[in-house]
């Protein structure tokens, strides 16, 4: 187990207990299944711990054994769980999902209400030390789960912005947790103007904004304030607008073929990670972009939402195979 003393990006949100089917079926006729974790925002946390970065996690499970199972499992993945509470009050999360087949979206059914993240407030954050922070990653789900913890995202945005640190945004909608979606798209829009590197599925960026085209989408949130737009095809790919040397630039980069895909879900925290690590490590956006690909591509190929993001090591001999067949094709 890494120790992490002053966690340089830090991540916040809602981790759950994920029973995933050993077989394929609904989950009515499911009877065993796999416990994992899962939580979009988990998933870009550990990916970065695992590519060796020093990452804070700040949430609430229950103090019960399903927040205890997770405490261990971050943990044991490197991250830095000081601001991880115990509450007592509530319960943790729980998500079951179907065991998919042939590379289609697996059914899922959560058990959130009232969770004990669901309580998560700026109070929360009160001992965090943004000033060591060099990243803070965001996403779209906080906000989604109650009103304490919309105010916790705009006080970790502003505090993360007020000690110069740069910000990612995933907007990962959850529709069914707003009370409305124009309360779900102003909020979003504007949380997504206070970051650096906003990272929407071409979807979620078509919802988000009324606009078709990644160009429009882009430059939507260009207008706002970010400082590139990266907009997540699936398997197509990813487009990139932003500046580039001074200049605004933008481009396509093609996807990774993928002959077997196991598990859908994860794949865009696992282009996430990719992204976001290689932003962070100085590389070019096309580089970001390829790596952001890849990572999206080893996350569809195992069940489970995080088991696929590779380690550093792992990560290296992936970029070098596809480096060299790229050349040779």
């Amino acid at each position: 187990m890494r120790t992490v003393t002053n966690p340089e990006i830090l991540a916040f949100g809602e981790a759950m207990t994920l029973f995933v089917a050993e077989a394929a079926g609904e989950l009515a006729e499911v009877e065993r299944f796999q416990r994992r974790i899962a939580g979009a925002d988990t998933n870009v946390a550990i990916g970065l711990a695992r590519l060796g970065f020093g990452v804070g996690w700040l949430s609430r499970v229950g103090d019960d054994g399903f927040g205890r199972y997770i405490r261990h499992i971050l943990e044991t993945e490197g991250l830095d769980c000081r601001h991880l509470t115990s509450d007592p009050d509530a319960s943790t999360g729980l998500i079951f999902k179907e065991r998919a087949q042939g590379g289609a979206d697996p059914h899922v059914e959560y058990f959130r209400r009232g969770s004990a993240a669901s309580r998560l407030s700026p109070e929360d954050a009160r001992a965090v030390d943004f000033g060591a922070a060099r990243h803070l990653h965001a996403t779209g789900i906080p906000p989604a789960l109650s009103a304490s913890c919309r105010e916790l995202s705009w006080h970790m945005l502003e505090r993360a912005r007020q000690a110069g640190a740069s910000i990612s945004f995933d907007p990962n909608l959850r529709p069914s947790l707003w009370a409305s979606e124009a309360e779900m798209r102003d909020t979003l829009n504007a949380m997504a103007g206070q970051a650096d590197w906003v990272l929407p599925g071409l979807a979620e960026g078509r919802r988000l904004t009324g606009l078709d085209t990644p160009h429009d989408i882009a430059g939507f949130y260009l207008e706002r304030g970010a400082r590139a737009v990266i907009i997540k095809l699936g398997p197509e790919g990813s487009y990139y607008r932003g500046t580039l040397d001074g200049h605004e630039a933008s481009f396509e980069i093609p996807g990774v073929a993928v002959s077997n895909v196991v598990d859908t879900v994860g794949a865009g925290d696992g282009f996430a990670v990719g992204a976001i690590s290689a932003l962070l490590d100085g590389l070019a956006p096309r580089d970001a972009l390829r790596r952001g690909n890849l990572i999206g591509a080893l996350a569809v190929q195992v069940p489970g939402d995080m088991e696929g993001l590779p380690s550093r090591e792992r990560l290296a001999e992936q970029e070098a195979y596809w480096h060299e067949r790229a050349k040779t094709s």
